[in-house]
């Protein structure tokens, strides 16, 4: 019997907000090429992700991971937090 593997998709964002309890606001900056022309473009993305201990604050680069939907808005989870923000 084959096993499969589960592979969790991860991004890399900085908190915009951390006001509600243990959820907090985490915009994912990506780039990519016009179609046509070929210039670059700077796209975000906030996503709501699951922050069980509270210890994200605003400003911080956190690494996030997809999981089951916790409630309408959040579908991702807290991995660890990157770097701190200055304070």
């Amino acid at each position: 019997m084959s096993e499969t593997i589960k592979i969790t998709r991860t991004l890399e964002g900085r908190v915009t907000s951390s006001k509600a309890q243990k959820t907090v606001t985490v915009e994912v900056d990506r780039r990519g090429q016009h179609g046509l022309y070929g210039k670059l473009l700077r796209r975000s993305t906030r996503l709501h992700a699951h922050d069980e201990k509270g210890e994200c604050r605003e400003g911080d680069l956190v690494r996030i991971a997809e999981c089951r939907p916790i409630s309408r808005t959040k579908h991702f989870r807290v991995v660890e937090v990157l770097a701190r923000a200055a304070e």
